[in-house]
């Protein structure tokens, strides 16, 4: 088989093996999670969620109403995503929730994603006694609080039942909280 004639117009580029992985890495996942709408709206890691009822603008939507119910700066959006995720579930199968939602998001002004943090919270406290904020709201506190994207970002390490306990597995670890004096410690005098 003959090899093509390279083209001499053009330099040769060499790259080392890691850079290669790395760049082709990337462009793959990108291709792969590009299928789906909610990866095209939500920023951070690669990653996607199926959605079966909502568009990726109303998703786009909904995941800063979330992002903006319960904001951390530094959560990646996965986490909030999963939330878009289940109320895209419960929305799917049951007709008032679909209903509730859809109402909730045509509400909003269409520019509401991309709108500053200010005006969004101040959209949102106009409709706070609306049933879209109140599901919105406990949906949100409900999966975004219990996701494992969360644990691992705000350091809890989960439940320690079948770990054996938190007593032998440093439930004092928290490097975030400053350490008691002694004296503060609030030990009972007699119990030593």
């Amino acid at each position: 088989m003959n090899k093509p004639a390279r083209s001499t117009s053009a330099p040769l580029i060499t790259i080392d093996r890691r850079d290669l992985l790395k760049a082709t890495a990337g462009a793959l996942t990108g291709l792969v999670v590009a299928g789906t709408p909610l990866a095209l709206i939500a920023k951070g890691r690669a990653w996607a969620v199926d959605l079966a009822v909502l568009s990726s603008a109303e998703a786009a939507a909904l995941l800063a109403v979330t992002r903006t119910i319960c904001p951390h700066d530094k959560l990646d959006d996965l986490a909030y995503a999963l939330v878009v995720q289940a109320i895209d579930t419960q929305a799917n199968t049951d007709a008032h929730t679909h209903q509730i939602v859809k109402d909730g998001l045509a509400a909003l002004v269409p520019s509401f994603g991309s709108a500053a943090e200010p005006d969004r919270v101040a959209a949102l406290k106009k409709m706070e006694s609306s049933d879209f904020f109140q599901f919105t709201r406990l949906k949100t506190i409900q999966t975004l609080y219990t996701s494992p994207v969360a644990y691992a970002h705000f350091g809890y390490e989960g439940e320690a039942f079948s770990k054996g306990g938190y007593l032998f597995r440093g439930f004092n670890d928290l490097r975030w909280l400053p350490e008691v004096p002694a004296e503060d410690s609030g030990s009972v005098p007699g119990n030593s």
